[in-house]
């Protein structure tokens, strides 16, 4: 039998204390048990208001539990707390014996009682036990964690997906590990995700060819065109622009709410963040630079004598290429495909998506957010940090 999911007979206690919070509460406590033989199975504590409550369940022998309780008693007296104790022997298994743990995370600007009402009884509805909740943020959204047993994927996916939407609340659902906390490599794209605007929009305007690009941006949509004949046919369309149009461009682009703070919490934390776009690097390079980023990939504009020629130079990021430029990317910065993550909004994405290890779909097109494992519907990129769990 697997050494992680054994069950065993075993004499137990569990040990609840709770109180105003002050500075050496913990340390006094395990200072009163560390001269028995005891052994921690399981801890949790939380202090919400200035209200501490720790629970604690220990092995101990048996021969123990009169003495163990009334030194417990006296630190509760001299800590002026109160404590708690429950002493069995009963057929247990902590949450660190527990295989297949799955973390629901649930995110929305307000979490209402009934949406936490509604959320346990679907994850109840397929046979799963919330083992812990905690709050894992509270800024700019709030992020509400169930640590949930005895369940599966894809079960609750369908099991908690009407009620995200009647509640309004983005859904996270990863399998529990350590695969959580190892470094990671981000692949964002970077048109109405890492930026607010589409860049093909802003030289179209500027060219004064809004109007034709769009009804070529709508028959691609319509599935008559693919990414790269739709591309190529736009980008005909700013033949004759002059190249100093570039920098008026680069002007009207801004971050997408969170995404600086974003790129900065990864680097800080010491993962990895590259850029895939089926874009143009001619507009985004400086932004690139100035964020730090090392690996990037996008279309440039082929440009003669200062004026753009309506034409590309190389290969073409579409789907494909987008997928591949994240393998790549991993190779380089040394992560494995499973601690990869894709961001996208749009089916050119998909493939890359399919090709990480966790894939978000960022305000996107149903499609997208069909395919994707994670979904976030708020105009920012903040609540990324707590859905991967860094």
């Amino acid at each position: 039998m697997d050494r992680n999911s054994r069950v065993e007979n075993k004499y137990t206690g569990l040990i609840l204390l709770s109180g105003i919070d002050a500075p050496g509460i913990s340390s006094a406590l395990f200072s009163t048990l560390e001269p028995f033989s005891i052994t921690i199975l399981d801890i949790e504590q939380v202090v919400i208001r200035s209200r501490l409550i720790l629970t604690v369940l220990i092995d101990l022998d048996p021969a123990h539990a009169a003495a163990v309780e009334s030194d417990l008693n006296e630190c509760a007296k001299l800590l002026n707390v109160d404590i708690a104790t429950s002493f069995s022997s009963e057929t247990t298994q902590s949450i660190a014996q527990k295989t297949g743990l799955i973390h629901v995370i649930a995110l929305a600007e307000k979490i209402t009682p009934g949406a936490i009402a509604n959320l346990a009884s679907d994850i109840a509805a397929t046979g799963g036990n919330i083992e812990r909740i905690h709050r894992s943020a509270s800024f700019p959204l709030t992020a509400i964690e169930f640590l949930v047993s005895d369940s599966h994927l894809d079960s609750l996916r369908k099991a908690l997906g009407p009620t995200a939407k009647k509640y309004g609340i983005d859904i996270a659902i990863q399998i529990s590990g350590l695969n959580r906390f190892a470094r990671k490599l981000v692949v964002m794209d970077v048109d109405s995700t890492l930026i607010s605007q589409e860049v093909i929009d802003l030289l179209a305007e500027a060219s004064g060819v809004g109007q034709e690009v769009r009804a070529i941006t709508e028959s691609a949509m319509r599935g008559e065109l693919d990414f790269e004949q739709s591309l190529r046919a736009r980008v005909a369309l700013l033949k004759g622009l002059p190249e100093s149009v570039i920098g008026e461009v680069q002007k009207e682009i801004s971050l997408t709410d969170g995404a600086q703070n974003l790129v900065e919490t990864l680097h800080g934390k010491g993962h990895s963040v590259s850029l895939v776009s089926g874009g143009f690097i001619d507009i985004i390079e400086p932004m690139i630079k100035t964020m730090s980023i090392k690996y990037y990939k996008a279309n440039k504009l082929e440009i003669v004598e200062g004026v753009l020629t309506g034409g590309l130079i190389g290969q073409v990021v579409d789907r494909a290429a987008k997928a591949e430029a994240l393998r790549e990317f991993a190779k380089a910065s040394a992560v494995s495909i499973e601690n990869t993550v894709a961001i996208g909004d749009g089916a050119n994405d998909l493939d890359m998506m399919a090709a990480a290890g966790l894939s978000i779909a960022f305000n996107a097109k149903p499609i997208v957010v069909e395919a994707a494992d994670l979904a976030i519907n708020e105009p920012s990129l903040r609540s990324v940090i707590a859905l991967i769990g860094v």
